[in-house]
């Protein structure tokens, strides 16, 4: 065979090689930077929940079964070739296809996670709270009722001794986190009680039977002046060891401490004889722990009680107002006109 014609088929053969890794290579780069791009341009979010521990292996193949990502090897490239494919963080995100693979790994590696805003309002309960986190997604229920306060005493100088966290869940706007853990959940609610009560409870002699008496009050009556006359009228029954026959600690007790749900929160005669540390119709003085968790108005009236003649209150079945009497034969004539 003639040289020149070996040497120009060796030539071509180089030729066409060349071309063909190089246009291999421009595939493979134009395949890479079509990966990267947004899947669809669907708007709407999609929930991805990472566990504690899950590789990159199982969270890409999640990403592309929810159609968040168009190729599992592009997104393993990328966050490999980033540096970030060990620093993704477990939790519940809202993602969108319409968001680019770098985008998507950036939400996941910065620990962008879903939160929901929750209310929690004057006189809910623990488990109250409990289940309304947990309808929420932010926990499962009955963890938060389960945490020990003795496990968060060491940060909080209020906590040593208190059996429960009833009272401690100050009432306000919170957002959390998506599958939070109930110590999180908690340490939350502490610091909100540290800094918008303790302030006005700290110097407070017998502070925590101050909270008991403020959830009293959140429970049982409106209005911050009726509040502390209310506080007169319990503290007065307490110093001549009478039973304070509070109406909210038989729902309380009755109700298992989940008074939101409870099918039947009104008390009726039967219920007064019912066995429980919260029946103050049967046992003197306060209750072991809180009733619900009071707000600031009801926190301030129970510091500031006001003196008067009376010793019986009621709210009135239809106005709701607060009428006070003197005697008990003045009481249960009230009891016959107003309830």
């Amino acid at each position: 065979m003639n040289p020149h014609s070996i040497k120009r088929g060796v030539l071509n053969f180089r030729f066409f090689g060349s071309l063909t890794l190089s246009l291999f290579f421009i595939v493979i780069i134009a395949y890479f930077f079509y990966g990267l791009q947004p899947n669809v341009s669907r708007a709407e979010p999609e929930e991805l929940k990472i566990e504690k521990g899950e590789g990159i292996r199982e969270i890409g193949a999640r990403l592309s079964q929810r159609s968040l990502i168009k190729s599992v090897s592009v997104f393993k490239f990328y966050s490999l070739m980033s540096g970030k494919a060990q620093k993704f963080q477990p939790g519940v995100y809202d993602l969108k296809a319409s968001m680019s693979v770098p985008q998507i790994v950036n939400v996941l590696t910065r620990g962008e996670v879903k939160q929901v805003r929750v209310i929690v309002t004057e006189g809910m309960t623990l488990k109250d709270v409990d289940t309304l986190l947990a309808d929420a997604g932010v926990i499962k229920e009955g963890t938060l009722t389960a945490v020990e306060p003795a496990d968060l005493a060491a940060d909080f100088l209020f906590l040593p001794g208190v059996s429960l966290l009833e009272g401690f869940l100050f009432p306000d706007t919170y957002n959390f986190r998506v599958d939070s853990s109930a110590e999180e959940i908690a340490e939350r609610f502490l610091i909100n009680f540290r800094d918008k009560v303790w302030p006005l409870l700290e110097g407070a002699p017998a502070w925590y039977d101050r909270l008991i008496l403020a959830s009293f009050l959140e429970r049982e009556v409106p209005g911050f002046p009726d509040r502390q006359i209310v506080a007169g009228i319990l503290l007065k029954r307490l110093e001549v060891k009478m039973p304070l026959q509070v109406d909210a600690t038989i729902t309380y007790a009755k109700c298992d401490g989940k008074v939101r749900s409870c099918p039947s929160p009104l008390i009726r005669q039967s219920d007064l004889t019912i066995v429980s540390p919260y029946n103050t119709y049967q046992r003197l003085g306060l209750t072991p722990t809180p009733i619900a968790n009071p707000g600031q108005t009801a926190i301030r009236a129970a510091l500031s009680p006001v003196q008067s003649p009376y010793w019986y209150y009621l709210s009135a079945l239809e106005t709701k107002e607060t009428i006070f009497s003197e005697t008990l034969d003045e009481h249960n004539f009230n009891r016959v006109k107003y309830l």
